[in-house]
């Protein structure tokens, strides 16, 4: 497989979670209002099976931030 495909199917990935993501939150904020902010911790982690060889260092990502809204 080529990185051009590979490229593909992680921004693909990634859209279709960003969409989610934006109508999920947006559907949340709506139904619990408040003034203060909206922390968030996003995590990305690989759930291969990769039978009984796993990989040395597993897929691990965190991201955190805040989503400001009004009440």
């Amino acid at each position: 497989m080529d990185e051009e495909t590979i490229r593909h199917d992680i921004r693909k990935l990634l859209k279709t979670f960003g969409v989610q993501a934006d109508e999920a939150i947006m559907r949340y904020l709506e139904q619990t209002p408040g003034a203060f902010p909206l922390r968030l911790r996003i995590t990305l982690e690989d759930i291969t099976d990769y039978g009984s060889i796993p990989p040395a260092t597993p897929l691990h990502l965190t991201v955190e931030g805040e989503i400001r809204r009004h009440s």
